[in-house]
């Protein structure tokens, strides 16, 4: 085919230079409208891909939360186990302990009596006997007698009962008179002593 057949852009009238140009504008337009709905579903795709981003993201923070304090109430749960279990076995002795020690109070009474013939002179060493040896079992097995009389005042460790006028400063706030026995077992009061303070 010749030039003559297919005229120049030169050659085509004013008009159809214009209408060229349009089209060649609206092709471009087209395409570039192609473009921005190719690039609309994108960037939708695109903002929800980084929702769903960040929603995993928030949840896995809240399982690791989750996860740290159910590790840390295990681990709480085991040392309070372990704590009660060795007190269980620390003081196992307790009750029995405080069992025998209104036996102890029986013998010791036993003693208080007066004893005027031979008979019942060898049935009081026969109670000291028996009260040395339950008195040293107990304090094999941790249970010791509180010192009270002559003591400062504890309410820790001591009962009072009634209390009396003292007879000089010194006396003031301390036991002169002990009423019954106080006993500890390691370091719990299995008895306060009952006592009379002086005020």
């Amino acid at each position: 085919m010749s030039k003559e057949e297919f005229p120049s852009e030169k050659d085509l009238p004013q008009e159809d230079q214009e209408k060229q140009a349009k089209a060649a504008e609206a092709d471009k337009a087209g395409v570039k409208d192609d473009k921005e709905e190719a690039a609309k579903p994108a960037d939708v795709e695109l903002d929800q891909l980084k929702a769903e981003v960040a929603a995993l993201t928030q949840k896995n923070k809240d399982l690791e939360d989750k996860y740290l304090r159910s590790q840390a109430e295990i681990q709480n749960a085991q040392r309070r186990y372990s704590k009660e279990r060795a007190n269980l076995v620390k003081y196992e002795s307790q009750r029995l302990g405080k069992d025998i020690l209104s036996s102890v109070d029986n013998l010791e009474r036993a003693l208080q009596v007066k004893a005027d013939d031979e008979a019942s002179r060898q049935l009081k060493k026969g109670i000291e006997m028996t009260l040395e040896g339950l008195v040293r079992v107990l304090k094999d097995n941790g249970i010791e007698e509180i010192k009270a009389d002559g003591e400062k005042f504890d309410p820790t460790l001591h009962q009072a009962v009634q209390s009396v006028p003292a007879e000089n400063d010194e006396q003031k706030g301390h036991v002169v008179q002990v009423l019954q026995k106080g006993y500890v077992y390691k370091d719990r009061v299995l008895r306060p002593a009952m006592v009379v303070v002086a005020q």
